[in-house]
């Protein structure tokens, strides 16, 4: 007996979307861990800003990840637990090594560009296969994450009027 028994959602269909999510999981550990790098190593002007909001956002990350791998075990998925398994299927790659403000932003608004383009294949994929959970949890996560990025890069723009 499983959860898709009772959900309505097609065995396939089940197995499809927590494929990809398992993807999105890797991208958000990677993701992660990066942004726990940046939080230590931020330096410059914008560190108490920068360092605080970097907190934040890991602590978001982390809360996403276990909601991510809690519905691939609803969807009767396996979640992958180790970063040697991530790093083979995230398309975010490791980020070492950085303290620049600007070089930091950007990877931070790559890696958001990367995890909302997953989130809306993933969201037509549920909708494929009525699977309204799912489109609905990463649909909460898509207004979250456009929030965050609208202030990311209002942030880095008045970074750059500041240095002209």
């Amino acid at each position: 007996m499983t959860v898709t028994n009772f959900t309505g959602i097609r065995r396939e269909g089940a197995e499809a979307i927590a494929s990809e999510l398992g993807k999105l999981l890797a991208d958000f550990q990677i993701f992660y861990a990066n942004m726990r790098g940046f939080h230590w190593n931020i330096k410059g002007k914008s560190f108490f800003t920068l360092h605080s909001k970097f907190e934040d956002q890991y602590d978001y990350l982390a809360e996403k990840v276990d909601e991510i791998a809690e519905r691939i075990l609803m969807l009767g998925g396996t979640p992958e637990n180790n970063f040697s398994g991530y790093l083979k299927i995230s398309s975010i790659k490791e980020v070492s090594g950085i303290s620049c403000k600007t070089e930091i932003l950007n990877s931070v608004l790559d890696s958001y560009r990367i995890i909302i383009a997953k989130e809306r294949a993933i969201i037509s994929l549920a909708n494929e296969h009525s699977d309204e959970a799912t489109a609905s949890l990463l649909s909460d996560y898509l207004k979250e994450q456009e929030k965050t990025v609208w202030m990311l890069v209002a942030f880095l723009e008045a970074q750059c009027k500041e240095s002209n």
